[in-house]
């Protein structure tokens, strides 16, 4: 059953940004696959079709606890202290794109780390090891966004030149093209089922698309800005999506229409989002230095976690269920910061990194993390809970 039949999409709840006390359910174990996609955000897209598109425009290890704001001791979580923090230490340095790296994401069974960059390039590594597997070519402009099917068998690819490449992972060859958008696509997200692919792009349109058919299925006039990401809930029934419009705005997979609009405030335009693993809840970003939890059935904000830096560009966060139940993002400071999910607490920030930190994952199964950078430095870091 639809969570938001009979809702009214045509009014935000006006206390939509008030964060509560209200703890939400921790999220299974089943874990989320968020789309990041780091890219500076435009003041307006109007008048951008001959704009640069998304992935054109990406111009010593160490790790610290923090006493977090809300009182949590070096290296626990909560006020009380009594949950053991991470102690995450960096693994491995991957580097071979030549450009800002623009996402990362663990295969479904954990075996492989793929990224994507502004070099038109989409990378397969080893995360246990560092080593390069293989190198996808295909994409003829740089890509902003990549998703795994469910199986691991492909990877599906958004970039500049409008396309969306699915890849055979096995052979490394081109499986399928995508072709519908207008313009720069730059999120893309499978369905659990991994039958449909969903993605967003300049043009603020969302499109649902039959991977099988390779065919589009709808179009939706989303929003009026860039689209920056878009999520399917776990049994597919839902799409969430935002954009530099500044909403995030729910829709009915099957009809393609908007069940529920939020609105983060004139300072906190949102540029990430994602459904929790359980699927009752959407993690956002936004340009307030803010990631926010939010119940989207009654358009409350839960939680809301806050320390590090995000002003400027598209910074991802995403969900840790493998040991303790933490929020993970990247930071404009170069750190990769990890919070209690319930507490709210900062329980370590991860540094090496030397430029912005914009795209994150986090591994289905291990205590594991991978992080990519922009700037010069364009490199992938893994980092490991040394408790493991």
């Amino acid at each position: 059953m639809d969570p938001l039949a009979g809702m009214d999409s045509s009014t935000d709840d006006d206390n939509a940004s008030q964060t509560t006390e209200d703890d939400p359910q921790i999220p299974d174990q089943e874990q989320a696959r968020p789309p990041p996609l780091p890219l500076p955000i435009p003041a307006s897209a109007s008048g951008s079709g001959t704009a640069p598109g998304a992935a054109s425009t990406l111009a010593g290890a160490g790790t610290s606890q923090v006493n977090g704001a809300n009182g949590g001791g070096a290296g626990t979580s909560g006020t009380n202290g009594a949950r053991a923090g991470p102690r995450y230490e960096l693994r491995h340095t991957l580097r071979g794109h030549t450009q800002p790296l623009s996402a990362v994401k663990f295969s479904p069974d954990g075996e492989l780390l793929a990224s994507t960059a502004a070099d038109n390039v989409v990378k397969l590594w080893s995360p246990h090891t560092g080593e390069l597997i293989k190198n996808l070519f295909g994409h003829t402009k740089g890509c902003s966004d990549i998703t795994w099917s469910a199986d691991g068998v492909y990877l599906a690819s958004a970039s500049d030149d409008t396309v969306i490449r699915i890849w055979d992972v096995e052979s490394g060859m081109t499986h399928k093209q995508l072709k519908g958008h207008q313009d720069a696509v730059f999120c893309v997200n499978y369905n659990q089922a991994s039958n449909l692919l969903v993605s967003g792009g300049l043009e603020g349109d969302v499109r649902l698309w039959n991977v099988a058919r390779g065919r589009c299925l709808k179009t939706l006039n989303a929003h009026l800005d860039w689209v920056t990401a878009v999520h399917f809930n776990r049994d597919a029934t839902l799409i969430v999506s935002c954009s530099c419009d500044g909403l995030i705005r729910i829709w009915n997979t099957s009809t393609g229409q908007c069940l529920k609009t939020l609105s983060e405030g004139h300072e906190a335009i949102c540029q990430h989002v994602q459904f929790s693993p359980n699927s009752k809840y959407i993690l956002s970003t936004a340009h307030d230095s803010a990631i926010r939890l939010w119940d989207y059935q009654s358009s409350r904000c839960l939680k809301t976690y806050t320390g590090h830096r995000n002003t400027k560009y598209c910074i991802t966060a995403c969900f840790s269920v493998t040991g303790g139940k933490w929020i993970v993002a990247g930071s404009e400071d170069g750190k990769v910061y990890i919070w209690d999910l319930q507490s709210r607490c900062v329980v370590q920030v991860l540094e090496s990194h030397t430029e912005v930190v914009t795209a994150v994952s986090t591994h289905p199964t291990q205590n594991m993390i991978a992080s990519g950078s922009m700037g010069e430095e364009m490199c992938i870091k893994i980092w490991v809970d040394k408790g493991q």
